[in-house]
């Protein structure tokens, strides 16, 4: 009588863990390609389908290298008349997000963000730390 008792009051847990478990997975995964550089398509909002990844340069050897890679194609088509300004990307499964800031990285397209590159003055991306700015001068 006690065991029955025990598991009718585990069961509503154990479901919910499991409902919870089966949404983790349901996840986007990046292509984990060595090398292989993707920009990746959103589907439009309210338009049902998975992201695309389109490839967009092989032999990459690092995922700052990919980086390059998404901001040139993303300057071309600035210049070309267009006007998506923000990009995401990505490289042996990690999603790169490049906007006006600067670039990141992340495991999952809603998930955290490694912020690894920053803009300069005139618009360049470059190591965060290499980045020097004048000093603030406090007011008297």
């Amino acid at each position: 009588m006690r065991r029955t008792t025990l598991f009718s009051r585990l069961a509503p847990a154990l479901l919910i863990a499991g409902a919870a478990l089966a949404g983790c997975s349901n996840s986007v995964k990046a292509p984990f390609d060595p090398g292989v550089c993707y920009y990746v398509v959103l589907p439009e909002q309210g338009e049902a389908g998975a992201p695309r990844f389109n490839v967009v340069a092989h032999d990459q050897p690092q995922i700052e290298f990919c980086a390059a890679r998404l901001e040139e194609m993303r300057l071309r088509f600035l210049r070309m008349g267009g006007n998506n300004r923000d990009i995401i990307g990505s490289y042996q499964g990690q999603f790169i997000f490049i906007d006006r800031s600067g670039v990141s990285f992340a495991r999952t397209l809603d998930g955290s963000r490694f912020f690894a590159l920053a803009r300069s003055g005139d618009g360049r991306l470059a190591m965060p730390g290499t980045i020097e700015r004048p000093p603030a001068v406090p007011e008297t």
